[in-house]
């Protein structure tokens, strides 16, 4: 009598809408020989667990995915941001005298950038920039978190969409912008504060060597401290956004999704960042360069400082018309690779996926997956 044939083992039947499967795929069994599919991918990424690959071209899927929303707008942020920095500059080397006609004014022009003018020229661009930026980026993070959380089902949405979706989350976008100010800025009050307290209670001689000291210390501290809090709060924006948190409870929430992975979270994060700055340098430097050269060696005319503002603000404008994007994806898919790791995420991911494929429901009931009770493990 011949040997019984082992038979392949059947994929099981899928849940119902709203409960996760069993197992994210039939798992190979050893001598039946059946190859477990690829994870399903209706958007931007497979829906499981994603390594640094699959997070680079996922954001790279979202900006091609949806150019206009998503690289409009953060072109209309770059140039708001972009502005203010290139008039500063253009009429600070308006001002400079040209080192081709008159080199020994040239060599001094340093020390005239220390009157009130020269302060206001050189600083003042760069304070209503901070301040512009704080507004405009923190908006864009939530509208591009939004078209994020429809592109991992394949779905687009429009930029006016998809603000209609974030407006009511603004407050407490701004809350949680505002706690991480105060985060980063109080232990630089408290070390000036220190300086301060030195320098009255010390001699000359001494006061110098205890400050260079301190100082050197504190930068090393402080670039710590400062990686380690953004790291811990990089996820407090999209909680906010696709999970309708408070500022307070979104922080917490990041903080808990990071807590077991940390280094990973972090070294992705630094890795984006260099990445996108070195692109980020390669698109303005140019413009910047050649404003800059314009500035200084150009007649001082309203034409000239009109032309060198130009310049720096599209320099300006391209580098952060990448940058604001792909941090924004990154870690948007990094916190939802965090939930489908600590929460099984991607199983009602992937259920939830499934069932459009059966009865094609439209891409915007999409939103309500990311809400905390969907997660597998709540």
């Amino acid at each position: 009598m011949p040997p019984a044939q082992p038979q392949h083992q059947q994929p099981p039947p899928q849940p119902p809408y709203g409960h996760a499967p069993q197992t994210p795929y039939p798992q190979q069994q050893p001598g039946y020989g059946y190859m477990p599919p690829p994870a399903l991918r209706p958007g931007i990424i497979p829906l499981r667990p994603l390594g640094l690959g699959d997070i680079l071209d996922g954001t790279i899927k979202l900006i091609r995915s949806n150019p206009k929303a998503v690289l409009g707008l953060s072109a209309v942020a770059a140039l708001l941001a972009s502005v203010p920095v290139a008039i500063g500059q253009a009429f600070l080397l308006d001002a400079m005298p040209s080192p081709l006609d008159d080199p020994a004014s040239f060599a001094t022009a340093e020390s005239e950038l220390t009157t009130v003018s020269g302060v206001l020229g050189q600083y003042a661009g760069t304070l209503i920039s901070s301040a512009i930026s704080f507004v405009v980026v923190t908006v864009l993070t939530g509208v591009l978190t939004r078209i994020l959380g429809r592109a991992v089902f394949g779905g687009n949405i429009s930029a006016g969409e998809a603000w209609q979706l974030v407006k009511g989350r603004v407050p407490a976008l701004f809350g949680v912008v505002g706690m991480m100010a105060a985060i980063m800025i109080v232990p630089l009050i408290v070390f000036v504060l220190l300086l301060v307290a030195i320098a009255m209670n010390a001699s000359d001689s001494s006061a110098l060597g205890w400050i260079a000291g301190l100082t050197i210390l504190f930068l090393i501290a402080y670039v710590a401290y400062y990686l380690f809090f953004r790291t811990r709060f990089a996820f407090a924006s999209s909680a906010v956004v696709l999970e309708g948190r408070g500022p307070v409870d979104a922080m917490r929430r990041s903080w808990h999704l990071v807590t077991g992975d940390f280094w990973r979270v972090f070294g992705i994060l630094l890795l984006t960042s260099i990445l996108v700055g070195l692109v980020a340098s390669l698109l303005t430097m140019p413009f910047t360069l050649g404003g800059t050269l314009f500035g200084m060696f150009g007649a001082s005319s309203a034409a000239t400082t009109i032309v060198t503002a130009v310049l720096i603000a599209i320099g300006g404008t391209l580098g952060a018309m990448f940058t604001y994007p792909f941090e924004a994806g990154v870690a948007g898919l990094l916190y939802a690779d965090r939930r489908m790791r600590s929460e099984a995420f991607d199983l009602v991911l992937q259920t939830a996926a499934i069932e459009q494929q059966r009865q094609g429901w439209v891409h915007a009931s999409a939103d309500e997956l990311w809400h905390p009770s969907n997660s597998a493990r709540s």
